[in-house]
């Protein structure tokens, strides 16, 4: 039988590869925009996407519902709206589980603290509004610039994960191979 403590390091690695993964093909200043986005087909943005979701729910113990997979690939644009002609996107994934709406607060928390012992920075948090469960993480990967969160969505017992990565730019087209015959 295995012990959470002999599964702790196994999911540290696969967080920290994952997160190789997309921080890897980040710029060195990520706070200069005018630099080329990191080169990400968009297969593999929306499995590194599934794969960070699908690691937030391990970590609160819920269940993902298939069924309810979202993956939003947008346009790039500028501060005046302006689209760069190399097919620059950005992805914005999703999925929902079902929750009891007490056990949400309870969810976030997990979450948040898996995200913090990460690396991310969380720019939103709460667990209640008016005293009823509300809850919501929201944080944000420095280096790679992808957000992650988990909230509740709507009035009923689901809870919306979601990850939103930076600019990408898919890989160049390689040249078709020519016949030698």
């Amino acid at each position: 039988m295995t012990t959470s403590a002999s599964r702790t390091p196994r999911r540290i690695l696969v967080t920290a590869l994952l997160l190789a993964a997309l921080i890897g093909c980040s710029s060195a200043h990520p706070a200069d925009r005018s630099d080329t986005p990191p080169v990400k087909s968009k297969a593999d943005a929306q499995t590194l996407a599934q794969q960070i979701t699908e690691h937030m729910a391990r970590t609160a113990g819920i269940e993902i519902d298939p069924g309810t997979v979202g993956a939003l690939f947008t346009p790039c644009t500028g501060r005046n709206g302006e689209t760069a002609a190399d097919d620059r996107y950005i992805l914005m994934y999703s999925v929902k589980s079902s929750v009891p709406r007490a056990q949400h607060p309870e969810v976030v928390r997990k979450v948040r603290d898996m995200l913090v012992g990460e690396g991310l920075t969380v720019n939103g948090y709460r667990e209640s509004v008016d005293g009823k469960p509300d809850a919501l993480v929201d944080a944000f990967h420095p280096s790679s610039r992808y957000l992650a969160t988990a909230e509740t969505s709507g009035s009923g017992d689901r809870m919306y994960l979601r990850v939103i990565t930076p600019c990408l730019l898919p890989p160049s087209e390689e040249p078709s191979p020519t016949s030698t015959s």
